[in-house]
């Protein structure tokens, strides 16, 4: 079958690209940015896989849609958008997409959700409601899976779950930790997109899908804490305005403050599934919370995280166009070079491929976590991200506070672009040519803030770059 997959450089996207290859299908992969999606997890199925460009905001960007597809999924999300209002975006885009889709022999599309099982929606929410009725149509079937909290490695509940528990013996937290909520594997998640293509009973239906557990956002925190032999104390106070909460969110963990926003506004309601029989229909065996933790921690043990929420770009990034940064310009910039001999070079750039995240950056990683602090402070992503595979980075991967631009190891070339708040554009870049690890951080300063930023931290450079140098080269 011929399947249009929308997302498909995202969270939930990457996951069900993978299954839907493994089963034999011809996937058209829609993405925003071509070089987001790196084709090294599917090098076995590459005759299966076309990708096309689109910006469902943009309905010229739609014509190169194939008209063959048989299936289609909408995984397009604005929640973490940092401008602007997400909620008529998400409405203008699956306008345009169920558009585009009706000029195709599309017999069903697959939507997946959020629950709604309240008269008063958070903004989120209601979001995802009016979706859910823009997509519908007299051409297609449409059948939306609607899921609460989604649980598995680098998912950005779980993540959330695991900043707080991990970092907070004690936590003084906002009432709405007495919310009940109903969460999903996401390897269950995967189940029920795949199984229900094709499954005419489904069409035009929408389904609550959620494990058996119903818990308070609490007990979900305890019930982690139980799993990793943790004790830990909550405590609960009236007092937390929903911007307090958001902050604390913000602050504690590695989410976006406007994802923390959103999240607090839709942790307001209990989010508890219908019954209905869709998993038993489907042969469909649900796991239980505590389950869901145990296998995320599988993948993170074994190193093998396939998606991170994180990696997701916001509009703001995308309006950006991050790739035009690919070419690192050579005027009207500062440069710190600096080069040294290696030894094995092969070890060296091991090393610079598994910088970051629980590694470090091998010198003075104490100032790195201060920087990473005052870029929280004032409204940056800081380095709470750290990175979705120890030893592997791709195109499009976050890195702490760093986006990956190039990485080749054959090639021996890293190339990072700054996503730390700072007045101008900054580049980070490795390479290795004729036995010397090459280090080049570029700073392209914004009006006269620039310049004076880059000689504030010019003393720290000498330190911090000699130091990492060192170490990267093995001296």
């Amino acid at each position: 079958m011929k399947i249009f997959l929308t997302g498909a450089t995202g969270y939930i996207g990457k996951r069900l690209l993978i299954q839907l290859l493994e089963e034999g299908h011809h996937v058209v992969c829609s993405v925003r940015d071509q070089k987001r999606l790196s084709l090294k997890l599917y090098q076995n199925h590459l005759d299966k896989i076309q990708i096309i460009e689109n910006d469902f905001l943009d309905e010229n960007s739609l014509l190169n849609i194939p008209k063959d597809i048989d299936y289609a999924y909408y995984l397009v999300h604005s929640m973490s958008s940092g401008s602007g209002n997400f909620s008529e975006k998400e409405r203008i885009s699956a306008e345009n997409f169920r558009k585009a889709l009706e000029k195709t022999s599309v017999k069903q599309v697959v939507f997946l959700t959020g629950i709604i099982n309240e008269e008063k929606l958070s903004e989120h929410l209601l979001s995802r409601k009016n979706v859910e009725q823009a997509l519908k149509s007299e051409k297609y079937a449409l059948t939306c899976l609607r899921a609460g909290i989604i649980v598995g490695s680098g998912s950005a509940s779980f993540e959330i779950i695991r900043d707080l528990v991990e970092k907070l013996p004690i936590m003084v937290a906002p009432k709405w930790l007495k919310t009940k909520c109903q969460p999903i594997a996401i390897r269950n998640v995967i189940q029920f997109l795949t199984k229900v293509i094709g499954v005419e009973k489904t069409y035009n239906q929408n389904y609550d899908i959620a494990s058996h557990d119903v818990l308070t956002y609490k007990e979900m925190l305890l019930q982690y804490a139980e799993v990793r032999g943790l004790k830990r104390w909550i405590f609960t106070v009236p007092v937390m305005t929903p911007k307090l909460s958001s902050y604390w969110l913000y602050f504690i963990t590695s989410t976006t403050y406007s994802l923390a926003v959103n999240l607090v506004d839709s942790m307001k309601i209990d989010v508890i599934a219908r019954q209905n029989s869709l998993a038993s229909d489907l042969g469909i065996h649900l796991f239980s919370y505590k389950e869901a933790i145990n296998m995320a921690f599988d993948k993170i043990k074994q190193n093998d995280v396939l998606s991170s929420w994180y990696d997701s770009f916001t509009n703001q990034f995308h309006k950006r166009n991050v790739w035009q940064y690919l070419e690192v310009p050579e005027k009207g910039c500062f440069t710190d070079f600096r080069k040294m001999k290696v030894d094995d070079e092969e070890l060296a750039m091991e090393r610079v491929f598994s910088i970051g995240g629980k590694t470090g950056w091998y010198y003075a990683n104490f100032l790195w976590k201060i920087r990473g602090f005052l870029d929280k402070l004032i409204g940056g992503v800081g380095l709470r991200r750290g990175r979705r595979n120890q030893n592997e980075l791709e195109a499009g991967d976050s890195l702490d506070f760093w986006r990956v631009l190039y990485a080749d190891k054959e090639e021996k070339r890293l190339l990072l672009f700054a996503e730390m708040k700072v007045p101008g554009e900054a580049w980070l870049e490795f390479y290795i040519k004729n036995g010397e690890l090459y280090q080049e951080a570029t700073f392209r300063p914004l009006g006269l803030s620039g310049r004076l930023y880059w000689y504030s931290v010019l003393p720290f450079h000498g330190l911090i770059f000699n130091g990492m140098l060192r170490k990267l080269a093995g001296k």
